[in-house]
């Protein structure tokens, strides 16, 4: 018995074989599939935190609670905001870092806080 010959490329563009299609419809599905792929605008990463030494907290009347550093995002770069001793009041207990959000089209920074 026969084995029957392989399909290869050329035949299922020339129309050969079981598989008949035409350069349109294999353009077409090619462009298809590259308009589903979504083009939003990509912000520039942040960088991991810097090692920092966390001192003792000064000696105050009012309860303190560390700030970690952290970067802030200016506009154009990144800026490091080095972590500091911060009144515990007014804050929530967790530190969330900065991060980017996207907003349709569009990415919007979100800045360090307590929350």
């Amino acid at each position: 018995m026969r084995r029957p010959r392989p399909i290869s490329i050329q035949d299922v563009i020339e129309g050969g074989g079981p598989m008949r299609f035409t350069k349109e419809v294999i353009a077409f599905c090619l462009l298809a599939l590259g308009a589903c792929a979504a083009t939003y605008p990509v912000y520039p990463q942040v960088p991991a935190p810097l090692a920092e030494q966390v001192t003792a907290p000064p000696t105050s009347a009012v309860p303190q609670i560390w700030q970690p550093g952290h970067y802030d995002w200016n506009g154009s770069g990144y800026v490091w905001k080095p972590g500091s001793w911060v009144p515990r009041s007014g804050h929530g207990t967790l530190w969330q870092d900065g991060y980017w959000v996207r907003h349709g089209d569009r990415y919007e920074w979100v800045p360090a806080h307590w929350t």
